[in-house]
């Protein structure tokens, strides 16, 4: 059996709450049961990280002191990481003992938030120890103090050992039915840090102002493309791969899809010569084919054939058959 204890107090020397759990690891370990202590304030910096140490223990003790007010932000920063991080069906079958002292008023108050936060994750919280000690001294000359504590030990030790069920609780019902918090898919590591950057305005503006940069720079760069591969040089470039064959006679209208600025292109072969023109309208044609520009750029650069194009579906056509199979004979690139 293994039990983890994740203290969220201070650390100093005369703190109530570190004289029962270390009376309570000596009954623990008599009981050959490996305990395992967490600090909370030694590990601030990794308390998102923690959830994933409860998956070998068969039980925890969650302990703090009350100096002036509350259970002290440790222990509640490790209970939101099990709310986001935490193996909720570990965490269901996982018995939980609080152990909450105070030197001032509101240790019976951080016990109930312990138990109500551990039953609202799907947990099963135990009879725990709290108490009033203003001096730690208070320990050695009481006797029953002491013998107190090693039974709330041993019988922790024996709920574990032997399941004992418990009776469901509101608390679990209630989240059960109104609890809609979203998964996390980052690692605790990723959204601690993220969540500094966006807390960070300087950070965010700078992001922004990188993404408006960014943003005209693609901008302009397809309006460069757009005023650079005009309808002209494409024709210019069928007109230098031109070869003649007589069997090819037709007036053939290309529309590039994607660049509204750019107009339907005809070519008209007739008698082995080609006029090439650029119009507004299509009219008395025999085939009309329509593609991106990419798939253009594939076919004139000689990395694919209109007829390939057609029968991978990169270009639609309407019209002869045949005559688009002419195309690629009378306009040779590569």
């Amino acid at each position: 059996m293994k039990i983890n204890i994740y203290y969220g107090g201070r650390g100093i020397v005369d703190d109530p709450s570190l004289y029962v759990i270390n009376r309570m690891t000596d009954v623990l370990k008599e009981l050959n049961v490996e305990v395992q202590r967490f600090n909370l304030f030694d590990q601030k910096n990794a308390i998102t990280a923690l959830p994933g140490t409860l998956k070998d223990a068969d039980g925890i003790i969650l302990s703090s002191t009350v100096e002036w007010y509350g259970i002290g932000g440790y222990l509640m920063e490790f209970l939101d990481a099990c709310w986001l991080y935490g193996d909720k069906d570990k965490i269901g079958r996982m018995y939980m003992m609080p152990v909450i002292m105070s030197t001032t008023y509101g240790e019976r108050e951080g016990v109930t938030s312990l138990e109500t936060a551990w039953e609202i994750l799907g947990g099963l919280p135990c009879d725990g120890v709290c108490g009033y000690i203003a001096d730690t001294s208070l320990f050695d000359s009481n006797q029953d103090y002491i013998r107190l504590i090693e039974k709330k030990a041993e019988n922790f030790y024996r709920t574990i050992s032997q399941k004992i069920p418990a009776l469901p609780a509101s608390n679990q019902v209630v989240k059960q039915k109104v609890s809609l918090t979203k998964s996390v898919d980052l690692t605790p590591q990723e959204s601690e840090q993220l969540s500094k950057y966006v807390s960070d305005d300087r950070y965010v503006q700078t992001q922004k102002a990188d993404i408006q940069e960014l943003s005209s720079l693609f901008r302009d760069k397809l309006k460069n493309d757009e005023r650079t591969s005009t309808s002209e040089d494409y024709l210019d470039t069928f007109k230098k791969h031109y070869r003649p064959d007589n069997k090819v006679q037709g007036t053939y209208a290309i529309t590039v899809t994607d660049r509204p600025g750019m107009k339907t292109m005809l070519l008209t072969i007739r008698d082995s010569l080609v006029t090439q023109v650029i119009a507004s309208e299509t009219s008395d044609i025999d085939v009309a084919l329509s593609m991106t520009k990419d798939s253009l750029d594939e076919i004139v650069t000689g990395r694919m054939t209109f007829q390939r194009a057609f029968m991978a579906g990169n270009m639609k056509m309407k019209g002869d058959f045949k005559l688009l199979r002419g195309l690629d004979q009378i306009f040779v690139f590569g």
